[in-house]
């Protein structure tokens, strides 16, 4: 015999019991806005881990929360797209009853600590990583990215500023090819590693300091470029608009980037804030910058390589 179908009423109410518990329905609050893994949620209501695992079973249980695996790590966010009418005005009702609740303030004030933490942790890993950073780097992206490139580009006459110059790879490409370069990054050990890589390069000049206030004067550089950076920042788009400030007249901006992707583990062992930009984003931000967009290209992937596909966007400054 067929099993039955369960009747609608029975779905609602089983989804009215995995609501049926103050914590459950502090995570689920938490969990509507945020993908987050166990450890994080049992700091954010304060609940040892096993309880707060407990509860989460009962959720994905009951069709309220939906789990994702990355690697061995677990993350939970609620189920939106799958819930019916009936089960949205529920969840509607019973998340109202949290939004006067001194408990559910903690709640929400403490998730942007955590937040705030995955943001600083982006400057740890660098500052852990140092000179290792090279090889990580060929590991995600392959040893082509950056040179494949260069070529339709340089001319001896430019100075080109290396925003987020890291362990200087880049810039040792481009050095024998230009008047000067500029690298600039924001990491002590970063930039102890380019000088070292860069100690017979007498036309690179190194500078510590945050690409949102760049050391250079307006209009001073011919090529800008941002190689394998705006996902590590908070505020990309601030990025590129220093960047549009000190290019001459017609000169060049030259971003290097992840395409939009779903690995976001890269946010807890790499210190990513963003996972990937998408096309019609990155143009938004050159257009604010008083940019004008020439070209968007997807590089071809090295078959070595495991990271995710990347960009390139190429702007120019207005005539």
């Amino acid at each position: 015999m067929t099993p039955a179908t369960p009747s609608t009423t029975t779905s609602l109410l089983e989804r009215l019991g995995g609501l049926h518990d103050a914590s459950r329905l502090r995570l689920l609050v938490l969990l509507d806005s945020h993908e987050l893994a166990v450890g994080e949620l049992a700091a954010a209501i304060q609940t040892p881990q096993s309880t707060v695992s407990r509860h989460l079973k009962r959720l994905v249980d009951s069709g309220w929360v939906q789990r994702r695996s990355v690697g061995p790590q677990s993350l939970y966010r609620m189920t939106t797209t799958s819930l019916e009418p009936k089960a949205r005005q529920l969840w509607e009702i019973a998340a109202s009853c949290l939004n006067d609740d001194p408990t559910h303030t903690e709640d929400l004030r403490r998730v942007g600590e955590i937040l705030a933490q995955r943001r600083i942790d982006s400057q740890t890993f660098f500052g852990s990583v140092g000179g290792d950073w090279t090889e990580l780097r060929a590991a995600l992206f392959g040893d082509t990215i950056a040179t494949a490139w260069l070529p339709a580009l340089l001319d001896p006459t430019w100075i080109v500023a290396d925003l987020g110059c890291g362990t200087g790879q880049t810039t040792a490409t481009l050095a024998p090819w230009v008047a000067r370069i500029e690298a600039i990054d924001r990491e002590p050990t970063m930039l102890d590693a380019a000088r070292r890589r860069l100690a017979d390069q007498p036309n690179v000049h190194f500078h510590q300091a945050d690409m949102a206030a760049l050391p250079l004067a307006s209009n001073s550089v011919d090529l800008a470029l941002i190689s394998l950076v705006l996902h590590h920042v908070e505020r990309p788009d601030r990025i590129v608009t220093e960047a549009a400030r000190i290019l001459r007249p017609e000169g060049r901006l030259l971003i290097i980037d992840m395409v939009a992707h779903d690995r976001i583990e890269y946010r807890d062992t790499m210190g990513h804030l963003h996972l990937g930009f998408d096309r019609s984003l990155i143009e938004s931000w050159i257009a604010a910058a008083g940019l004008c967009s020439e070209r968007f290209t997807l590089l071809r992937p090295d078959p070595r390589a495991h990271g995710p596909g990347l960009f390139a966007a190429i702007a120019r400054g207005e005539r």
